[in-house]
């Protein structure tokens, strides 16, 4: 499973951003069965953080609700570069990260 963070190239200081997320994943609900008959079992992101240099910008818990591939957007407003990091953890235990730098431009 991979995952993107969208982020503007270069904003300002004080700049109110678009953070995009969009995390591949089958989100699997354990209401859809095989051809077989068998059900496939439930999987989706439970946990999903996004911190910013070590502060968390976003603490979520995903659900059955969420549909595959699931798509994220927010705003914040930033003052210093840094790293965003965006880590998450599924039903079945597998966990994921992805990071991304940030660079603050001089006004």
């Amino acid at each position: 499973m991979g995952a993107r963070i969208l982020i503007p190239p270069s904003p300002k200081a004080g700049d109110i951003i678009d953070i995009r997320i969009l995390i591949q994943h089958p989100m699997e609900t354990g209401f859809r069965h095989e051809l077989s008959g068998s059900a496939v079992p439930k999987n989706v992101i439970r946990q999903l953080k996004l911190d910013f240099n070590g502060q968390i910008l976003l603490d979520a818990e995903l659900g059955t609700g969420t549909a595959a591939n699931p798509f994220l957007q927010f705003q914040t407003q930033l003052f210093e570069s840094g790293w965003f990091t965006l880590s998450w953890v599924d039903d079945l235990g597998v966990e994921g990260t992805e990071r991304v730098q940030c660079k603050i431009r001089a006004s």
